[in-house]
Formats: C-alpha cells, structure tokens, sequence
C-alpha cells in the first residue's frame, strides 16, 4: 500500500461545504490493506502517540483534556465532543469536528479504493481554515499565523495519517 498522498477532497465529503464556501481546505489519503470501519479509523487516528501529544498541549495549554477512552466513545459515536473538538456531522464512513472556537474542521473518511470493494479500505484525512472576515474591509483572511504555519501543518497531517495507518497495519484482525 502507498505512502500518503495529498488528493482533492472526494465528491461527497463532508469537508466540500468549507472548501466551495472560500476557506481554505486539504485532503490526504493513504491505503491499508484491509477492510477499516470509521470507528476503527476514528480511534486510531486519535489514540496514536503522535496525537497524544497534541492532546497533552490541548490539556495543558486549552484546558481541554481527552482519553484514549474517549476516543473510543467518539469513535462509536456515543460520545460527540473530544478534547478541543465538537462533532458537526457524521456518516456512515466519515466524520467531521469543529474546533471549539470555530476556526478549524478536521475530516475523517474511510471508503473503498475506487469503489472497488475488495479486501482495502482508503483512509482520508483533511482539514479546514475558516477565514475571519475584517470587519474594516470586508474581505475574508486566513491570518498570517496560519499561512507561516503552512508548512508544519502539512508535515504534521501527513504524520497523523501515518500514524493511524501504522496502528491500524500492526492492529490484529
């Protein structure tokens, strides 16, 4: 199976409303070898040691503390706020969180590799800046912080992926 691949957001995203609406949205995609459920995507992306730590900073720094337990909860949807994030939407195979400030989205959506249905599963992730608009002008911006943090975020969401990718290779049948 490849390696993560940046990709166009696929007809039917959840992400598409904030990407057509002008903010600002990316999508990368990667594939495993075996049929993966949203929840079994859902719980390794957020329980991987990578995104611990960023659950440590939120804990820390946004008083928005989170457990592996709640992850599992949110990934069987029994449960529709995690840590920083609320749930704004759900499917069958995607899901989609809203920051609690408003700001991002970040999107989750496990589909068979050109709806072939065979023994595979395509794991998606992206996200989505929504723009301040100015109240002085009018005009929608993402903000200088976000654009010089360009570069890391994409590092760090291509990590992420990674990451749940490994968990869900190594995870017994």
């Amino acid at each position: 199976m490849g390696a993560i691949q940046p990709c166009e957001l696929p007809p039917g995203a959840l992400l598409c409303k904030y990407q057509q609406g002008g903010a600002w949205a990316d999508g990368y995609f990667t594939e495993v070898a075996r049929n993966i459920s949203l929840a079994e995507f859902v719980e390794a992306f957020y329980t991987t040691p990578l995104f611990k730590v960023e659950r440590r900073l939120l804990s820390l720094f946004a008083s928005k503390p989170s457990t592996d337990v709640q992850a599992r909860q949110l990934a069987a949807g029994d449960l529709d706020s995690f840590a920083a994030w609320n749930v704004e939407a759900r499917s069958a195979n995607q899901l989609l969180m809203a920051d609690f400030q408003g700001r991002t989205r970040s999107w989750l959506m496990v589909a068979s590799p050109n709806g072939s249905g065979d023994e595979s599963t395509r794991l998606y992730f992206g996200s989505a800046i929504i723009p301040v608009v100015n109240a002085r002008t009018g005009t929608q911006a993402t903000g200088l912080l976000f654009r010089s943090l360009l570069g890391f975020h994409n590092g760090y969401s291509r990590s992420l992926l990674a990451a749940a990718k490994s968990r869900l290779e190594h995870k017994p049948r």
